[in-house]
């Protein structure tokens, strides 16, 4: 055995035991849908409360007449005609996805009791000594989950305020009332239940500071409608058309971002699912003429074997993005005194695209250096034709996969319930309204990952595969290690399905150019929607 071949035997169980790891740490973390999912509902209820009309002038009301343009059927047919209990219901499975949740951390907690650890000779068997080290690494654990188990708490006591108020507006007053009675938690929360118990009871009841404490515990459509109950309870008109004025507005600007983030990916969903029934109704008509036949079965050739695909995944995007670089990195940091943690949002932003490229090009540099010995290669490999079909080639796979990852993905919440976790990018995504970190974020996302992965995963790994597998073979393969590569559980299914249509494009189109335009458009519609959902 080769020195060259030990090493990358152990830096392959490595590898294996990193990432297998990563995907069970993910396994307990939550999905970021969930948290999409509910801003989507808030904006949903904020466009409900959408007239078209100001509340101060009748003008917006005959330019409707005079267009005859019913705006109300309009925005029915966008969002619904009574979104209240869909929006009750998203919420109440988001309390249901924080018990569980609430539950798991306390099972863990039931693990620790003051001045104990479990030890083996709790278990029966004989007692190894307990170091400092090990009671600080206890203590650690024990206390961010106690800072885990408040977050949850937290975030319950907020739902239900939220379910609350959704059931006062659909007139299930008691059940609204017996909702907020509940409420336990005292951050705010629990104040703020009982200002809006006062509200909704019969006679209402106005709590000193309660227009303070609804400003500082509610937001978005639900402070609406606790102030807007509270104006009407104190009979302050002129604060009330304020409230509706600002309401208009904001209802306007939602109904805006619906369509943004659910009427033009519903009708490219729709496209690309007509355009993947007519390909598979030429297929079936046309056969081997088609256009899906199309290379289906021509294999590339490749000089090397598989020990330079093992070296070019393991040295090339293992070792040195699991081992290499973070090692690198933290050292560097603790050296100058710089906490990652406390970064802001631009900083983060730019070291997420910083370590990216370090990553991007420590693995071409392996690639290139694994396969100059089989220079020049055929000219298919590493193909980029500028002049050829790849622009359609890469928007016709885009609006394909829309459907197809759609459909994957509903499949796979049902399979995970919201536990996973999720793109460490999309919650920095989401919460960084911020233009020139979105700018950086982009750059990440939309250019100089599909590059990168594209001549990784389809243009050296697809190919590479051929000479052991058929074409179908290869591609699904390399879909499922660019998959898995992205270490989250609940996105294997779903990256998978996306790295297949990549994959189909790839060897149908025989360019580069075409998967990287297609993985491009799909990551910059995922930074638009997060960027808009997080305005909201």
């Amino acid at each position: 055995m080769t020195r060259k071949r030990l090493v990358l035997i152990v830096l392959t169980i490595f590898a294996i035991a990193r990432i297998g790891l990563s995907l069970v740490e993910s396994w307990g973390q939550p999905q970021i849908q969930t948290n999409l999912e509910l801003r989507q509902t808030n904006l949903v209820l904020h466009g409900w409360q959408w007239q078209n009309t100001n509340p101060d002038s009748d003008k917006s009301e005959q330019l409707n007449q005079e267009s005859k343009i019913d705006w109300t059927v309009a925005r029915n047919a966008l969002i619904g005609a009574e979104p209240f209990q869909s929006a009750q219901k998203q919420y109440e499975t988001a309390r249901q996805l924080a018990q569980t949740n609430q539950s798991k951390v306390l099972t863990k907690l039931q693990k620790f009791s003051i001045g104990k650890v479990t030890t083996p000779n709790d278990r029966g068997q004989s007692q190894s000594p307990v170091t400092p080290l090990t009671q600080n690494a206890y203590a650690s654990e024990q206390q961010q989950l106690q800072e885990s188990l408040s977050d949850i708490e937290q975030l319950i006591a907020r739902l239900d305020l939220r379910i609350g108020i959704l059931q006062a507006q659909q007139g299930k007053t008691d059940a609204a009332i017996e909702t907020w009675d509940k409420q336990t938690y005292s951050n705010g929360s629990l104040e703020t239940a009982g200002v809006l118990m006062g509200l909704w009871s019969d006679p209402p009841l106005v709590i000193p500071d309660a227009e303070q404490k609804i400003e500082q515990n509610l937001d978005n459509w639900f402070r609406y409608r606790a102030l807007s109950q509270l104006y009407q309870v104190q009979q302050r008109q002129s604060d009330l058309l304020l409230l509706q004025t600002q309401e208009q507005e904001t209802a306007e600007q939602a109904i805006v971002k619906l369509f943004v983030i659910a009427v033009i990916p519903g009708f490219n969903t729709l496209l690309g699912l007509i355009i993947l029934v007519c390909l598979v109704g030429q297929l079936l008509f046309q056969g081997k003429q088609s256009l899906i036949a199309t290379n289906h079965n021509v294999p590339w050739k490749t000089a090397w074997d598989g020990e330079i695909i093992w070296q070019v995944l393991i040295f090339g995007f293992f070792a040195i993005g699991q081992l290499l670089l973070p090692v690198l990195i933290g050292l560097s940091l603790g050296i100058v005194g710089i906490n990652p943690a406390n970064f802001t949002v631009q900083m983060s932003a730019f070291y997420v695209l910083l370590t990216y490229l370090i990553m991007a090009f420590g693995g071409l540099l392996v690639m290139y250096l694994s396969i100059k010995p089989f220079l020049p290669l055929p000219e298919d490999w590493f193909s980029f034709k500028w002049r050829s079909n790849w622009i359609v080639w890469g928007v016709g796979g885009y609006l394909i996969a829309l459907p197809l990852v759609i459909v994957v993905s509903l499949i796979n919440q049902q399979l995970w319930q919201g536990n996973g976790g999720s793109n460490p990018l999309l919650p920095l995504a989401l919460e960084g309204q911020d233009t020139i970190a979105l700018t950086i974020f982009f750059l990440t996302a939309a250019v100089a990952a599909p590059v990168f992965e594209e001549i990784i995963f389809r243009g050296f790994l697809l190919p590479s595969l051929t000479r052991y597998l058929p074409v179908w073979g290869a591609i699904a393969l390399s879909s499922l290690i660019f998959a898995i590569a992205h270490l989250s559980l609940s996105e294997v299914l779903p990256l998978a399905t996306l790295g297949i249509v990549l994959g189909f494009v790839y060897t149908r189109s025989r360019n580069l150019l075409a998967p990287m335009l297609l993985h491009s458009l799909w990551n910059s519609g995922t930074l638009l929607s997060l960027f808009v959902l997080g305005s909201s």
